[in-house]
């Protein structure tokens, strides 16, 4: 256990995962955790339905440069509509982690965390004093895995050709090519659910405020489509 920043500062990074586990592999902010890759596991999902993923088992034998051993964390933030990556404060425990990135402009509705290169992962520089080098780019850090890179995802399924117009759009919205679909769900950007109902093929919208949504259609196969519409 090192101090670093002025606090005392230890990240444990571990691997261990199963076959059937979710993983992200994570290799960024040299300066404080060297030119390594470390490996998230999903390990639950929080009461937004979004995944939580850390460097577990933690067993302290991975060096991160004047850091020691690192473990770290990424979760959403809900109050404050962001996902963030975390190291923990030297207990194990993340009780008072450390914030060291955060993504407020991917795809907020999603259930895993964006990419390095979709919307900003913003380096807080109030904790690394700016020892990390900016914000996550591609040509900084590598981040791949169980991340999305789309307001598009498509998850459990494979996409056919989907048309969703018009769009923008004022008053009805169609879906045409899906195969098997079952439910509608649409929300907005604060990922609050404003119409949720059996699918049909023209959905009505013309009662929502003008602004952006995401609609999502789950089919009978478990397949989950996601698309980005603007209201006028």
């Amino acid at each position: 256990m090192l101090e670093v920043f002025g606090f005392v500062f230890f990240v444990v990074f571990a691997f261990g995962s199963s076959a059937f586990s979710q993983t992200i592999t994570f290799k960024g902010c040299y300066n404080l955790f060297e030119d390594q890759v470390y490996t998230f596991n999903k390990t639950g999902v929080d009461g937004n339905n979004k995944n939580i993923y850390i460097t577990t088992p933690v067993t302290g034998d991975q060096n991160c440069g004047g850091l020691g051993t690192c473990e770290l964390k990424i979760q959403w933030n809900n109050s404050l509509s962001r996902w963030e990556i975390l190291a923990d404060e030297g207990n194990g425990t993340f009780t008072n982690p450390y914030l060291i990135y955060h993504n407020s402009t991917g795809n907020i509705n999603a259930s895993n965390p964006p990419a390095n290169n979709f919307g900003t992962w913003v380096e807080n520089t109030a904790v690394t004093n700016g020892a990390c080098g900016g914000n996550l780019t591609s040509s900084n850090s590598t981040m791949s895995g169980d991340v999305h890179a789309s307001f598009l995802n498509v998850l459990n399924g494979k996409s056919p050709k989907i048309q969703v117009f018009p769009n923008p759009v004022s008053d009805f919205i169609s879906i045409s090519g899906l195969e098997l679909p079952e439910t509608i769900e649409i929300s907005n950007t604060a990922g609050q659910i404003v119409k949720s109902q059996k699918f049909i093929e023209r959905a009505n919208v013309s009662y929502l405020p003008t602004g952006t949504y995401i609609l999502r259609v789950k089919t009978k196969d478990s397949a989950i489509h996601e698309f980005k519409f603007i209201k006028k």
